[in-house]
């Protein structure tokens, strides 16, 4: 009845943001300003939507020009400082994952949240390094909220992909990951985990098979070519590693030592059993100048761990 009143669009907006409908709020309060430069409340939700929208620099644009219209506007003033939070987080956040430093970005993604409630892009970044961390359910916790409200997230369908990827549950993965491609095919994280993923797999069957033939040499190139394709993928190489132990105790060539430089990584737990299943023949296995600095004996057959 009234398309031309600015004072309607900006009530249906702050009626949108009371139902964290802010992407609609967003299109009233940029709607009613359009109609009335100096409706100081429509800037004000403008700003507070794209705030809540993980746009600070949008936002702060829109809280200083609610203060070209009062300076005094203590609300505007706060919101202002909330931007500056929020962006001064988003750098912090991006300087430590290209450092890998992962929990600082899990920190920094927190509290960028906290007034950025609403943005799906900072919720996926600290899903993905939750999953870097090893902290599958929450990171799968936080992308399935993503897909819950919007189902054709490329970023949360390649976390939820990544999480299934680091917990050896390849097929799934890959589901996830063309999923993923499908909804944003120029997404190069899916494309590279895809791929990691589909060789991996391919690798570790292959050398299934030799090892079944009983050609050992192949079986044991096989595995350790599937061990260089991702590092990360800690259960998936915990278990090429016991594979290859076992093709090497079919051969009596062992990698002790190298194994025990990799405990830091696979776990002192995982390496133990390693060995056991590799250099069952053995009563006792000393290593010395090993980076893990540990001996693994057995004595009244049972293997124990002496730091």
């Amino acid at each position: 009845m009234c398309p031309k009143n600015a004072s309607y669009y900006g009530n249906r907006a702050a009626t949108l943001m009371m139902l964290s409908r802010h992407r609609e709020a967003l299109e009233d309060s940029q709607q009613a300003v359009r109609l009335d430069d100096t409706f100081m409340k429509g800037h004000l939700r403008e700003g507070k939507c794209h705030l809540s929208l993980g746009n600070a620099m949008a936002a702060s644009r829109c809280f200083h020009r609610v203060l070209e219209l009062e300076p005094d506007n203590s609300q505007a003033q706060q919101e202002v400082k909330n931007a500056d939070s929020v962006l001064e987080y988003e750098k912090m956040a991006e300087l430590g994952f290209e450092k890998h430093d992962f929990r600082m970005v899990v920190f920094c993604m927190d509290r960028a949240l906290e007034s950025a409630s609403a943005c799906h892009r900072f919720k996926v970044l600290k899903a993905e390094c939750l999953a870097m961390l090893g902290r599958y359910p929450e990171a799968q916790s936080v992308a399935s909220d993503i897909l819950r409200m919007d189902a054709t997230n490329g970023d949360a369908l390649y976390v939820r992909g990544l999480c299934l990827y680091y917990e050896d549950c390849i097929d799934k993965a890959v589901q996830f990951f063309v999923q993923a491609l499908r909804m944003a095919p120029d997404h190069e994280k899916a494309r590279l985990a895809c791929r990691n993923a589909k060789a991996l797999k391919a690798k570790k069957e292959d050398g299934n098979k030799a090892f079944k033939d009983g050609n050992y040499d192949a079986a044991y190139e096989l595995y350790s070519e599937a061990l260089t394709i991702d590092p990360n993928n800690i259960k998936t190489n915990a278990k090429l590693f016991c594979n290859r132990g076992t093709v090497g105790s079919k051969e009596t060539t062992f990698e002790v030592c190298e194994k025990c430089k990799k405990c830091g990584v696979l776990g002192v737990l995982t390496l133990l059993i390693q060995l056991c299943t590799s250099l069952g023949p053995f009563l006792v296995l000393m290593f010395l100048q090993c980076s893990c600095h540990f001996r693994v004996c057995k004595t009244n057959g049972h293997w124990i761990d002496n730091p």
